[in-house]
């Protein structure tokens, strides 16, 4: 009984000096910059080792200078009053199409620090992560960063906060994540207004698994939080998804390297090493409990992702699907909101129908395949999901334009609408206005948050934003805009299927769903696009966009010629004819036996003049 006591009482002076938090902020607001500095604070990196962007280690993040996926470090502090404390920071994305992540990692804090740009203000993604992190019950610490700009107002940003985002004003701590100025007091705020976590050590084991990665060697490494109980390693572990059993080679802690250590307890983060061969076992979102003693009921996991963008991928050689196939399946474990099933394309040969986040998460996923496995890709057309309502009472969603069906046969199509929260400089009301209408934007309102600053609120066609909409806002407001959005609902549209036919084939891979006002623009564009793309032969071949039976859009690309008549020197005009008239014939003959090979940048460069 005595022993009892004793371990209970120690993991609660444990649990009182542990800390779980993330940071979360608005794109390019210094999350990273942050992360490193009180790295670098807790002397977890010599000078010699430092490098900017620590916990960024996918080359894809370091050359863009974005975070793509959460990650957690275990930082050891000693604070001014002289314990030591375990602080286990979350690093998270910024970016729309990233938000998901966000709210996995937010699960497994406590706290967060809310970090906004003393230049820029609080920004559409701003407002978007300290929802996420209210509907979490997180102890939000508000932080202004950059305060070492030129250009930066605290005073008027502290107003901001305090007025929009009804957060008080001596919570605020002001630093410079680039100079480390401030950021020992932050520390020291984190210590003292965060709530340590909850949870008991001796009671049945839960586990939440809150992100996964794939190492070659070890299997799957399962990043979790111990919400209650203990675990040690060669305990026998429990998926209560699946009811799949593995013993526990290793676990331990995340620092810069994964440090191993006995045991996790309740309130900590850490890894969790089990032979986890088969990728499809570990769910983010799952409770991992023990064989002898399990748990009563699962935690309560994540909300369904809802993947907005369409499109399907091939490789080129069609030699790599298999290992296309499996590159899916391990980037799915690192990234929980991508899906993806078969599909086959008359053109293309076999592949897979994959669901993004966004564009930019479409591009990441096509980047990581081609770096980390090696594997040359072809894309077709995004697409979102619609919804057709037939003429005999039935429903369809299609997010592939081979899906669509007959004409004759459909009553209405439906298609998803957005509710977009644009953040701009007041001078730039009238542009956005112009790019919201010619994306048939509608319900437009705005308001000002604060002087000089409006916040503009309009619904869109998803099909409209996920093609080039961010580039266009980001252009016209020249980077000062900032943009979020919801699924709103679905409404009534007049969708038309635009097909691109090669030399009289069609190529069911270029075809594409577009609203009728559209559709010749599309049409024209794609035309184009392939006509610079595919190199000439020794025929003319014609390019067309059609709707239907109904061309709506031709280039034409010439034909090769050999001078046949150069041997012919004067001599009769018929003898040219003759000769003239025999290559027509030929070229007649190729061109209707002679097929036109679509080299794999013209399907890239239909993508490009979309986006």
């Amino acid at each position: 009984m005595n022993v009892q006591v004793f371990i209970l009482s120690q993991s609660l002076v444990n649990m009182n000096n542990i800390r779980n938090f993330s940071i979360i902020a608005h794109i390019d607001h210094g999350k990273s910059t942050l992360a490193d500095r009180l790295i670098q604070l807790c002397g977890m990196v010599s000078d010699r080792e430092y490098k900017d962007q620590l916990l960024d280690n996918m080359d894809i993040e370091r050359e863009r200078g974005i975070t793509i996926k959460s990650q957690t470090i275990c930082l050891p502090y000693r604070a001014q009053d002289g314990q030591n404390y375990t602080l286990n920071l979350v690093d998270t994305p910024g970016h729309v199409d990233f938000s998901y992540e966000v709210s996995r990692a937010l699960s497994s804090c406590e706290g967060a620090l809310l970090l906004i740009d003393a230049a820029q203000g609080v920004e559409a993604q701003t407002l978007a992560n300290l929802y996420l992190a209210m509907e979490n019950d997180l102890a939000i610490i508000p932080v202004i960063n950059k305060i070492d700009l030129p250009a930066a107002e605290p005073e008027k940003i502290a107003t901001e906060i305090e007025e929009d985002l009804g957060l008080e004003a001596e919570t605020i701590q002001r630093c410079s994540a680039k100079t480390g100025e401030g950021v020992a007091d932050l520390l020291e705020a984190i210590v003292t207004h965060l709530p340590p976590p909850q949870g008991d050590a001796t009671k049945p084991l839960e586990a939440l698994i809150f992100d996964a990665s794939y190492d070659p060697y070890r299997g799957t490494v399962i990043s979790v939080r111990i919400m209650n109980g203990t675990l040690k390693s060669g305990d026998v572990i429990v998926f209560m998804s699946n009811g799949a059993e593995y013993r526990v080679e290793e676990l331990g802690h995340f620092r810069l390297r994964r440090e191993a250590a006995k045991q996790l307890s309740a309130g900590e983060v850490g890894y969790i090493i089990a032979g986890v061969k088969t990728v499809s076992d570990t769910r983010p979102g799952d409770t991992i409990t023990l064989k002898d003693r399990p748990a009563p009921a699962p935690l309560p996991g994540f909300r369904e992702v809802q993947q907005v963008v369409f499109s399907s991928l091939y490789p080129v050689s069609t030699d790599d699907y298999e290992d296309l196939s499996n590159a899916l399946e391990k980037l799915k474990l690192n990234d929980a909101a991508l899906t993806f099933q078969k599909d086959s394309s008359a053109a293309l040969g076999f592949g897979f129908r994959c669901g993004f986040l966004g564009l930019l998460h479409l591009e990441v996923v096509q980047e990581r395949l081609e770096r980390e496995f090696d594997i040359s890709l072809i894309l077709t057309v995004p697409t979102v999901k619609y919804i057709f309502y037939l003429n005999n009472s039935t429903t369809l969603e299609v997010d592939n334009p081979s899906y669509f069906p007959d004409p004759a046969t459909i009553d209405r199509i439906e298609e998803p609408y957005i509710k977009a929260t644009i953040h701009i400089p007041e001078r730039y009301m009238g542009v956005i206005m112009t790019l919201c209408m010619e994306r048939r934007g509608e319900n437009t309102k705005y308001h000002y948050p604060m002087p000089g600053r409006i916040e503009f609120n309009c619904e869109l066609p998803l099909a409209e934003v996920i093609y080039d909409f961010y580039d266009r806002l980001k252009s016209v407001t020249q980077g000062y805009g900032s943009f979020d959005y919801e699924l709103a609902d679905y409404r009534t549209s007049d969708l038309v299927k635009v097909d691109i036919l090669v030399n009289g084939e069609q190529v069911d891979a270029l075809s594409q769903l577009v609203h009728r006002s559209r559709a010749r623009e599309r049409g024209l564009k794609a035309c184009e696009s392939l006509k610079e793309e595919i190199p000439r032969q020794m025929f003319k071949i014609a390019i067309q966009a059609a709707i239907g039976g109904n061309i709506i859009a031709r280039e034409t690309i010439s034909a090769l010629r050999k001078d046949v008549t150069a041997k012919c020197y004067g001599g009769d005009i018929s003898r040219k004819r003759k000769l003239l008239e025999k290559q027509k014939a030929g070229k007649k003959r190729m061109k209707t036996v002679g097929n036109v090979d679509i080299p794999q940048r013209a399907f890239l460069a239909v993508l490009k003049s979309d986006q």
